[in-house]
């Protein structure tokens, strides 16, 4: 009995002196703890805030432009870039600018707009989007080889087929028939599924090879004989 009450103070003991040594370690990992809890709450009511802020400012420009105020939709835009460089909501907002100035013939003021989105989206889709656009714009001005080296279709993953299509339209504003020929025809032979949301207007397209001279039968892609269903012969 008299070794285990001493064993049982030794322990206690031990435990004190390590409490003496190490409190001030473990003062300051619970205040760092609660520091970082409080700072992570912090973090996601304040980006809830300007996400809701965004969506205001947002919700603005989207009046505006309905009215077809572009000075107050300019406004907007301005005060989403500068106070929500980031947000999903300032490069919607530049898309829809640049096309109400493509609708009004004014494609000097949509480039910057779609060149904005088109560098710095952080969202690789919408940023493939916009570079279409571009070069849509590029056509219209006349810039037909600013167009063409912008869009590469080795690069263009799912944007492929309609990569390969403004090129052809590209080629067909030069007066390069054959390259335009062999855009088309390659955008065809690529093979897309109609329900994906970039899906090309095969019907459209097959016009355009047909009008440079092209066969829409030669470019139609590949086809196989569907598998059957497991479970048949």
């Amino acid at each position: 009995m008299v070794e285990e009450y001493l064993t049982d103070r030794d322990q206690e003991e031990a435990l004190r002196n390590w409490w003496r040594e190490n409190w001030t370690w473990i003062l300051g990992g619970i205040v760092l703890g609660l520091v970082l809890l409080g700072g992570w709450q912090y973090w996601k009511v304040h980006t809830a805030n300007q996400a809701a802020a965004a969506a205001k400012v947002y919700e603005d420009f989207r009046g505006a432009l309905d009215k077809k105020d572009v000075e107050a939709a300019n406004r907007a835009l301005s005060s989403l870039a500068a106070d929500h460089a980031k947000s999903p909501y300032t490069q919607q907002a530049r898309l829809l600018l640049a096309r109400k100035h493509v609708e009004d013939g004014k494609f000097d003021e949509a480039l910057p707009l779609l060149r904005s989105v088109a560098d710095e989206s952080a969202d690789a889709e919408l940023a493939w989007v916009a570079r279409l656009r571009v070069a849509r714009v590029l056509i219209q001005q006349g810039k037909h080889d600013e167009a063409l080296s912008l869009l590469d279709p080795e690069k263009a993953g799912a944007f492929a087929a309609q990569v390969r299509e403004i090129r052809g339209d590209a080629q067909v504003a030069k007066g390069n028939v054959e390259g335009a020929r062999a855009e088309y025809a390659a955008a065809l032979a690529a093979n897309i599924d109609p329900r994906a949301d970039r899906a090309i207007d095969r019907t459209l397209l097959e016009m355009k090879l047909q009008d440079v001279g092209g066969d829409k039968k030669a470019a139609a892609p590949e086809t196989k004989p569907a598998a059957p269903a497991e479970g048949q012969p």
